[in-house]
């Protein structure tokens, strides 16, 4: 063996708290049943997510509005972000971002959409798949006027997912929008800026469970706007 093809100690594979296929979770004993959801996926959805809320407030789920959304291109490359959802209600899942950003520009391409909420700490997930829309511009409007003032001038000043020279050219385009705009002084919405709302199509609600044999039960939209259950094998 040569001596660049050496194992060396600083080498993870030695370690076992580093290996992955080493790291054991035990996940909560009690599960779902159908009898206990709601009708509607949305009002389920409010159900766990109030419960994700209050476990934040226990310090036990880390922003429980953080949601990763998958998109794909025109082709059917697959790409992922971290998003922070801003409403729910019966129609469906809203975020807002840059309409120059990827997913902005694949979601034009291709409107089918996936989000996950990740609630590692309690065991839960739920999986959303649907289709996006972009949400009314009052609607942008009145979401946009309730940001901080600095997260305001930074949908401004960012060019999401463009390539940019340095963070001194995104920190200089901020500083002078902050010139221009300072604090107390109403900052006008980005014509490039606004909101999605996924419409569900499927909705799942993973809760772990001992020995891996996982609860899941998948929301279905039928036809005639009405919604079936079903339970998938983990």
């Amino acid at each position: 063996m040569r001596q660049d093809d050496q194992v060396t100690d600083r080498d993870p594979t030695l370690d076992p708290a580093l290996d992955p296929a080493a790291m054991r979770e035990h996940y909560r004993a009690e599960g779902i049943a159908e009898s206990e959801l709601a009708a509607h996926p949305m009002e389920q959805f409010a159900r766990w997510f109030g419960e994700a809320v209050r476990a934040a407030a226990r310090g036990a789920v880390y922003e429980p509005n953080a949601m990763v959304v998958s998109t794909a291109d025109a082709d059917g490359r697959p790409s992922s972000r971290t998003v922070l959802l801003k409403k729910y209600d019966e129609r469906g899942f809203v975020f807002y971002t840059n309409y120059g950003s990827r997913k902005a520009r694949e979601l034009a391409d291709n409107p089918y959409v996936s989000l996950l909420f990740p609630w590692h700490s309690v065991a839960r997930q739920v999986i959303v798949t649907g289709t996006a829309r972009r949400t009314g511009r009052d609607e942008t409007a009145a979401y946009f006027r309730t940001r901080p003032h600095g997260s305001q001038l930074g949908a401004w000043a960012s060019p999401q997912s463009s390539v940019i020279a340095s963070r001194a050219e995104l920190d200089a385009s901020y500083a002078e929008l902050s010139a221009r705009y300072p604090q107390g002084e109403q900052v006008p919405v980005p014509p490039d800026w606004g909101g999605f709302r996924i419409a569900p199509g499927t909705v799942e609600f993973w809760q772990g469970h001992e020995n891996r044999l996982h609860d899941r039960l998948r929301y279905a939209a039928e036809p005639d706007g009405g919604w079936k259950v079903e339970r998938l094998s983990p």
